[in-house]
């Protein structure tokens, strides 16, 4: 049984982790953003509930999050495992996630802060067709422009260094108790982030086990 939970701060390259993880394993990977969407999509009770909030620009209350999860646990797909992304944030999300899914490893990506930033920072969007490049790693072929449609490239507001540094400070400001408290469960497994994707991939598949 693999019930996971992965954290890592943003630029550490979590989502493309989890999504190979998940396909090795055969479980799903579960992101509470696409859950979100997912229930509003299927104009299900609990998305038309969580849809009033995100429409009023408001964080979806954290018992709409939780049944939504809660939901999400009971299908078949999930009698193996599970990797969660993206949800707990903080202790209290914590414990309540407790009562609703049991764990067996908290996955912990980390890279230097200063890594982090270059990483963000550097990337860049297309804003016709989503497609994301980075200057020092996935340039695109043509400076500034995409490949597929030639659109100027963008840089996304929050990955400006000043945005990161923010966005970094509230991760380490939530994420730091967490990790406490799951440390106290004997639960954490650091990964360190650094390298190639393949050198990641590794360290965290090590970190997981046999299960």
């Amino acid at each position: 049984m693999h019930r996971i939970v992965l954290l890592g701060p943003p630029g550490v390259g979590k989502g493309t982790q989890a999504s190979r993880l998940a396909r090795e394993l055969a479980i799903p990977h579960l992101s509470t953003g696409d859950l979100l969407r997912a229930a509003v999509a299927a104009r299900t009770p609990l998305g038309r509930e969580a849809e009033a909030h995100m429409a009023a620009g408001r964080l979806v209350p954290d018992p709409i999050v939780l049944k939504i999860l809660e939901e999400r646990l009971a299908a078949p797909d999930c009698r193996g495992g599970y990797i969660l992304d993206g949800f707990p944030r903080n202790v209290p999300q914590a414990i309540a996630l407790e009562s609703i899914a049991p764990l067996d490893a908290v996955l912990s990506l980390d890279l230097p802060e200063a890594t982090l930033i270059g990483r963000l920072s550097g990337r860049r969007v297309c804003p016709t067709c989503q497609a994301v490049y980075h200057l020092a790693t996935l340039p695109p072929k043509v400076p500034g422009r995409c490949d597929k449609d030639g659109a100027e490239l963008v840089q996304r507001p929050d990955d400006r260094p000043e945005a990161i540094a923010t966005r970094l400070q509230v991760y380490h400001e939530q994420t730091t108790p967490l990790l406490d408290h799951y440390r106290q469960r004997g639960l954490v497994r650091p990964v360190d982030a650094r390298g190639a994707p393949e050198e990641v991939y590794r360290r965290l598949r090590a970190g997981v086990g046999s299960g």
